[in-house]
C-alpha cells in the first residue's frame, strides 16, 4: 500500500455506545496490522471520546452542537436546519481529504430504534454522496440493515447504499432488506459482526453453584414504528425484568447488571431500587472487552442489546435474548441458540425463568457449540479482511493465501 493511505472511519463512535466502538476497535486493529502506514482519522459523535481512547484525530460529524436535542424554540429550530446546510459541505470536505472511508459495523441502515430520517441517515448519505462525487471510496463494512417503513428514511438509507463503493453485511437477513429495497446486492457479501474479531478475555475457573447471572439491560422503548406506545413497551419491559431477577435472587443467585449504552445507566438504577438484595450488583463497562470479562465470569447471560449478546456469544457463555429485533434472532440462530429467545416487547417473567432453567440444563452442551462457532467467525471474519483489501487497497501488494469464502 502507498505510504500515508488517507484513511477516515465515519459514525456515532465515542458517542457512549459500546457497540458501535467495538466496531471501530476491530477495524482499527485490521488497519494497523494489514496497512500500518495508512493515516487514520474519525468523522464521528463523540470526537474527543474516540480520540481519548484509539489515539486518532477525530473531527464532530455534526456542525450543530445540539443536534441530538429537540429543538422546541424557534432559534433552536433555526440552528438545526442551518445545521443540515453546512454539514453539506463540511462532510464533502472532510470526503475529500481521504483516499478511503470506511463505516465500521453497526446498524447503519436499519431503524430498529427511534430514529428520525435527518439525523443519521441524512449524514449516511451525506457521506455516500460525497464519496461517489468526489472520487472517495466509501466502504460500508459488516453493517446490519433492516427494511424501513419511513418514506424518507427508506430513502436516504437506499441511496446511502447505492452510492457507497463496497457493501458488507453481518447477517443474510440484512442483505435481503437492502434488495428488497431497491439495492442490487449481487455483489455484496456477509460475514459475521466485526465484534466476533476481537480479543477475548480467558475464560474464569468455575465459581461454584449457584453460579452468578449477567443480565444485561436497555434503556428500551420499543422501534421506529412503536412510538405510541413507547412508554407502554418501557415499563412491561422494565417490570419483567426486574420480576426476573427477583425470582434469581430468591434462589440465591448472584447477578451482575450490565449495559451497553449510557443510557442504560437509568434501569439498572430502578431495577437496583426495586430489588434492594446484595446479591444484585451492577458494573460500569467501558467497552466491549469489559463487559466480556464479566461475562465470561458468569454462568449464563441474559441480554437485550445486540452487542451484549455478541459478547456472551464470543465468550462462550450460555445467553438468553431478550430480543427486540429480527436480526437477534438471526445471530442466535447462527450461533447455535436459537430456541432462546424471548420478545423484549413482551417479557413474561415466568415463561422467562422456565427459558433459563432450560438453558442451563443444556450449558455444557452449548458452551462447545459455541467454541465451535466462535471458530468459524473469526474464519470467516478474516476472509472479510482480505475482501476488504482487494476492494480499498488494490495497489497494497499484499498477497493472500485464501479465496474470500461467504458466511453462511
Amino acid at each position: 500500500m502507498k505510504t500515508g493511505t488517507r484513511v477516515g472511519v465515519f459514525g456515532l463512535l465515542g458517542s457512549g455506545n459500546l457497540g458501535n466502538d467495538g466496531s471501530l476497535e476491530a477495524v482499527l486493529g485490521y488497519l494497523r496490522a494489514e496497512h500500518p502506514e495508512a493515516v487514520v482519522d474519525a468523522l464521528c459523535g463523540g470526537p474527543e471520546a474516540v480520540t481519548t481512547r484509539f489515539g486518532i484525530p477525530a473531527t464532530r460529524l455534526h456542525w450543530n452542537r445540539a443536534e441530538y436535542r429537540t429543538a422546541s424554540r424557534a432559534g433552536a429550530i433555526a440552528a438545526k436546519g442551518l445545521g443540515k446546510l453546512v454539514d453539506v459541505f463540511r462532510t464533502a470536505a472532510w470526503v475529500r481529504r481521504h483516499d478511503v472511508v470506511i463505516v465500521p459495523g453497526m446498524g447503519v441502515l436499519e431503524a430498529t430504534l427511534p430514529l428520525r430520517p435527518w439525523g443519521f441517515p441524512y449524514s449516511l448519505f451525506l457521506l455516500c454522496a460525497s464519496g461517489r462525487l468526489l472520487g472517495t471510496r466509501v466502504a460500508l463494512v459488516s453493517v446490519g440493515a433492516a427494511e424501513i417503513g419511513n418514506r424518507p428514511t427508506r430513502a436516504l438509507v437506499r441511496w446511502s447504499a447505492r452510492l457507497a463503493a463496497y457493501r458488507s453485511y453481518r447477517d443474510a437477513q440484512s442483505r435481503d432488506a437492502m434488495r428488497a429495497m431497491g439495492v442490487d446486492t449481487a455483489r455484496d457479501e456477509v460475514y459475521p459482526d466485526l465484534a466476533f474479531s476481537l480479543p477475548t478475555p480467558e475464560p474464569s475457573a468455575p465459581s461454584g453453584s449457584p453460579g452468578p447471572v449477567c443480565v444485561g439491560v436497555m434503556d428500551f422503548h420499543g422501534g421506529n414504528d412503536d412510538r405510541a406506545r413507547a412508554d407502554e413497551i418501557y415499563r412491561r419491559y422494565l417490570d419483567g425484568t426486574i420480576r426476573f431477577v427477583r425470582a434469581l435472587v430468591e434462589e440465591d443467585r448472584p447477578v451482575r447488571l450490565l449495559t451497553g449504552d449510557e443510557c442504560d445507566a437509568s434501569v439498572v438504577a430502578a431495577i437496583l431500587d426495586a430489588v434492594d438484595s446484595p446479591l444484585v450488583t451492577a458494573a460500569e463497562p467501558a467497552s466491549l472487552a469489559d463487559l466480556m470479562k464479566e461475562m465470561a465470569a458468569a454462568d449464563t447471560v441474559v441480554a437485550v442489546r445486540y452487542h451484549n449478546l455478541i459478547c456472551a456469544l464470543k465468550t462462550g457463555t450460555p445467553v438468553l435474548a431478550l430480543s427486540y429485533a429480527a436480526k437477534s434472532d438471526s445471530l442466535m440462530e447462527r450461533m447455535g441458540l436459537g430456541a432462546y429467545c424471548h420478545p423484549a416487547r413482551e417479557v413474561d417473567a415466568d415463561r422467562l425463568l422456565e427459558q433459563f432453567r432450560a438453558l442451563e440444563k443444556r450449558s455444557a452442551e452449548l458452551r462447545q457449540t459455541l467454541t465451535e462457532r466462535n471458530l468459524a467467525a473469526a474464519r470467516q471474519l478474516q476472509d472479510q479482511f482480505t475482501a476488504l483489501t482487494s476492494a480499498l487497497f488494490p495497489a497494497s501488494g499484499h498477497t493472500h493465501t485464501h479465496t474470500p469464502r461467504k458466511a453462511s
